[in-house]
């Protein structure tokens, strides 16, 4: 991995805040970072003299002067997001800014080559400064735990990386759900809102929690992992170690159709979105098995609101953010609770690429400004 060179404090702050902004005239680098316009010219010449910072045009200001317009430089490297979905590999690589370089998607079994074919896509001359891998597992690492499952499933990422990459750069774990939620939070249905619940339902179940403007992680990393909630629970029966993603997740959805189906109804759906989509079109068995579906969502919906009262639900995952199950989902909510709005994901299945892309941009600028600082 290229070393990011050592920067003063003021030069890392303008690096930050050009990296979100995307492009900025030295007066707006000042507004943003809080600093003089003397010492954003000295921070600006610093970044440039290191290909941290290029000059891209002009802007027209209110004075009637151009004014130079400043972008990230090519030695500010690129990222790497990953999601490891129970059935596709997605893949993106982005610029610091957040702008898109790569994607790249594939099976679960060639998550090695997926990723391999986006970072072969990347400018050859740009530096990877960080790796985020989207894993369905609890992602936090504990001492003396040794290798958790989610490191377990990530090894063919980490396999392709050491075999394509230097070493030496970062990769990090993060929990599928919560860079959902994260994307909700500022590219979604839930943009605006700084509490909320990311309900995502599909072949597993989980809970992305957001309480004011942060995802909650939890003391081990594992806040909102709804399959481990005691299921069934009722004097006959023993609850069982996630029973209750067993029971909603998608395999058992079709199992129940494939058990409710009759003769002359034709083929029987073999995949969530055939079902829904028979729903859809009005067929009385399909429909009946998706609004069981959307009763059950929302007794675990009303679980969610006892316990966070968060305001606002985001039905997310493969068959959560089908909008068919909306009615079915706030009626049984609002039998069981208090009122609280529903409404589905507007990312669908990429939610969770966009969110880990957004973690990757963060932790990459983090990567470029942590190197050892001089003082101004």
């Amino acid at each position: 991995m290229a070393i990011a060179p050592r920067l003063t404090e003021s030069a890392n702050a303008v690096f930050t805040v050009l990296a979100e902004a995307g492009s900025a005239t030295r007066p707006q680098l000042a507004s943003l970072a809080r600093l003089s316009k003397p010492t954003v010219s000295s921070a600006v010449a610093e970044l440039e003299s290191v290909g941290l910072a290029a000059h891209s045009g002009t802007a027209s200001s209110g004075t009637g002067r151009n004014a130079a317009v400043y972008r990230l430089g090519p030695a500010a490297g690129a990222v790497l997001a990953i999601d490891l979905g129970p059935a596709l590999t997605r893949v993106r690589g982005c610029a610091l800014d957040g702008s898109l370089l790569a994607e790249a998607t594939g099976s679960r079994a060639d998550a090695a080559d997926v990723v391999r074919e986006a970072l072969f896509t990347l400018p050859g001359d740009a530096p990877v400064r960080s790796i985020v891998v989207a894993v369905g597992d609890v992602a936090a690492q504990q001492d003396g735990a040794g290798m958790r499952p989610a490191t377990a499933k990530a090894g063919p990422v980490f396999d392709a990386v050491a075999v394509t990459l230097p070493r030496g750069v970062p990769v990090h774990l993060e929990n599928n759900v919560n860079c959902a939620a994260l994307a909700e939070l500022h590219e979604g249905a839930a943009q605006g809102r700084h509490t909320f619940g990311y309900l995502r339902i599909g072949v597993g179940i989980g809970l992305g929690i957001v309480v004011g403007g942060r995802v909650l992680s939890g003391a081990n990393g594992a806040a909102g992992e709804l399959a481990r909630l005691p299921y069934p629970w009722d004097d006959d029966r023993q609850p069982r170690h996630e029973a209750l993603e067993e029971y909603i997740g998608a395999r058992s959805l079709l199992r129940r159709a494939a058990e409710a189906w009759q003769d002359g109804e034709g083929p029987c759906p073999q995949t969530a979105e055939q079902l829904f989509a028979l729903a859809g079109a009005g067929r009385a068995t399909a429909r009946a098995v998706v609004d069981r579906h959307a009763v059950d969502v929302g007794r675990l919906a009303a679980a969610v609101t006892a316990v966070l009262d968060p305001g606002l639900i985001v039905l997310g995952g493969s068959t959560g953010s089908d909008p068919q199950l909306l009615p079915g989902v706030r009626a049984e909510l609002r039998r069981l609770s208090w009122p609280t709005e529903v409404v589905s994901s507007t990312l669908g299945e990429l939610g969770t690429v966009v969110g880990a892309a957004r973690l990757a941009v963060a932790r990459g600028v983090q990567t470029v400004t942590h190197a050892v600082r001089t003082k101004d």
